[in-house]
């Protein structure tokens, strides 16, 4: 078929949920994508922060091959192989004491934000507590942060602070109030004797590439220290190295109570998870409070116990430290060269450029005309999350690339 018959089947067919750039991709390479008409893409967008081995790695195609002759799902009503050896890595390079696997990044903040709600349920009907049990919503309040993004089901949309998400699907869950992202005394001002838990995004990425600043990520984690609140951080997308450690929240010496991931942690895999540190995994889900039917099946957890494998092979969370300052100083050039690019931020390889005076969908387009894909954020942000494994020489094509999108 050609492109255009592909893009009018999928049109005919797939629910229209997507604005989808008229491009069929076929096959990658490295950190290149072709199309079915065989042009090529140099790729700064990741599959939006997932392939971060890029395309075709053969240790990691090998292993999922491998894993589909031996086994691909057995449900969770048995043990496998690859599930405690997935857990155990990502247990590991999280700090976190346990893990339940999911299927998706939204799977997992609705999961992060049950263990919560069960934690506070149990706190306030601990014995010699409140033996009436209220278990009204209000025992429950979540702060969550303006301009996040958790997720487009109903809880994970509660909490993401974006009312354009919001307004068609309300009633959404109650009890969530929203504070400044950097603002610790906004924060304060949510805290009740109710609020059982704060959740945010170590770096900020669909409301615009905002690295949280370590004082407030500092402040928060005290805040929730001196009123037994749990901090939930959101690592789905800054998370797996992207940001020049294993998680994001690692470069603050901050660590969670309860963390989320997905994205890169099956590199193309449908999977993700949340963790939780002993203290809330002890006093929180027990068997019949959470459960999936495919999540940690043996093919997922072979993927991600392959990434981790590869990561530390391949040095890929090393890479991107020593990476990270000429990608940086690549972009600050572009900013300071053209008017309309007004900031960057981000940290390691999840980079925004602030675009002023112009939409920055229209660069997005110019620059997939030029074979170059590029995203957008919130705040007419130009989003760069290339795969990990991209060298110096893929910086400088992208710049050239980007500059004749300009």
């Amino acid at each position: 078929m050609t492109s255009q018959e592909y893009m009018d089947l999928t049109e005919q067919y797939v629910l229209h949920t997507y604005n989808r750039f008229p491009v069929v991709f076929e096959k990658g390479e490295g950190v290149y994508l072709t199309d079915v008409d065989g042009k090529e893409y140099l790729d700064f967008g990741a599959g939006i922060a997932v392939f971060a081995l890029g395309y075709g790695n053969q240790a990691y195609n090998d292993a999922l091959k491998a894993q589909i002759d031996k086994l691909i799902h057995t449900s969770n009503l048995f043990y496998n192989e690859p599930l405690p050896e997935a857990a155990a890595k990502l247990a590991k390079a999280s700090g976190m004491d346990k893990v339940f696997f999911t299927n998706s990044g939204t799977e997992a903040i609705e999961g992060a934000l049950k263990a919560a709600r069960k934690y506070a349920y149990l706190k306030k009907n601990a014995p010699g507590k409140n033996a009436a049990g209220e278990t009204s919503e209000a025992n429950y309040e979540i702060i969550a942060m303006e301009h996040s993004f958790h997720g487009r089901s109903v809880g994970a949309l509660s909490v993401t602070g974006n009312p354009h998400y919001q307004e068609a699907f309300r009633p959404l869950m109650g009890g969530v109030s929203f504070a400044k992202f950097n603002d610790l005394e906004s924060v304060k001002a949510q805290i009740t004797e109710r609020t059982c838990a704060i959740i945010l995004e170590t770096v900020q990425g669909e409301g615009g590439i905002y690295p949280a600043e370590e004082d407030f990520l500092r402040g928060v984690r005290a805040l929730c220290d001196e009123n037994d609140i749990l901090l939930i951080l959101d690592e789905i997308q800054c998370g797996m190295g992207r940001t020049g450690s294993w998680f994001a929240c690692q470069q603050y010496g901050v660590q969670p109570d309860i963390m989320t991931c997905a994205k890169a942690l099956g590199c193309g895999v449908p999977v993700g998870a949340f963790l939780l540190n002993e203290k809330t995994a002890r006093a929180s889900l027990v068997p019949g409070d959470h459960g999936t039917t495919y999540g940690g099946n043996p093919f997922a957890c072979a993927a991600v116990s392959k990434v981790f494998d590869l990561f530390e092979e391949l040095h890929v969370v090393e890479h991107v430290q020593e990476l990270t300052p000429y990608l940086e100083q690549q972009l600050d050039a572009l900013a300071e060269k053209y008017d309309f690019l007004t900031a960057r931020r981000g940290k390691g390889f999840m980079q925004g450029l602030l675009v002023e005076g112009r939409p920055v969908g229209e660069i997005v387009n110019r620059a997939l005309e030029n074979g170059l894909v590029v995203l957008s954020a919130e705040g007419n942000v130009l989003r760069l999350v290339p795969p990990l494994v991209i060298e110096k020489k893929d910086i400088d094509e992208m710049v050239v690339r980007l500059e004749a999108s300009f």
